[in-house]
């Protein structure tokens, strides 16, 4: 529901196919004074700037990871962080709830999603199986709703901004 309460289980792309609401999750990775935004390759939102990555947690075994777990299994999976390149523990800031339909796809976004945050020791170099490319971004840049950056957020990233979580 839009508190977050699990109501029951459904597979991640019938959600999107359906608009279901679901739960999420994006992480911002802060590589000295920037942010690390990924210019997103994948079949929802293909091509829009995401700050860092986004996720979901899923069902392993009969049980729903927690929004750490798959936020660790994510930046593995999608920049080959573990836990010693973070400077701290992912800060989980809260969630937002946003619904979006995909102009490019069948595809809706709708989902309850929470936003961490952490820095990274080092720069990272994206899995390119889910990215075209990444922007090193200031603060300044990525609130500025007149900048090239901005117009190309992904919906979840501008109601993570609209809320004032960034």
């Amino acid at each position: 529901d839009r508190k977050g309460n699990i109501i029951g289980q459904i597979e991640k792309w019938e959600a999107h196919r359906k608009g279901i609401l679901h739960r999420a999750l994006t992480v911002a990775l802060i590589y000295k004074d920037y942010y690390i935004i990924q210019h997103r390759k994948h079949p929802a939102f293909d091509g829009v700037f995401d700050i860092t990555s986004s996720s979901h947690q899923l069902y392993i075994n009969g049980k729903l990871q927690t929004t750490l777990e798959a936020t660790y299994q994510c930046l593995e999976r999608e920049w080959g962080i573990t836990k010693k390149d973070l400077l701290y523990v992912p800060k989980n800031l809260g969630a937002v709830y946003y619904k979006a339909k995909d102009k490019k796809s069948i595809f809706t976004e709708h989902e309850v999603c929470e936003i961490l945050v952490s820095k990274v020791k080092k720069l990272p170099t994206p899995n390119f199986d889910f990215a075209y490319g990444i922007s090193l971004v200031k603060k300044e840049e990525l609130l500025n709703k007149k900048s090239r950056v901005y117009e190309n957020l992904a919906p979840w990233v501008i109601e993570t901004i609209n809320q004032k979580m960034l």
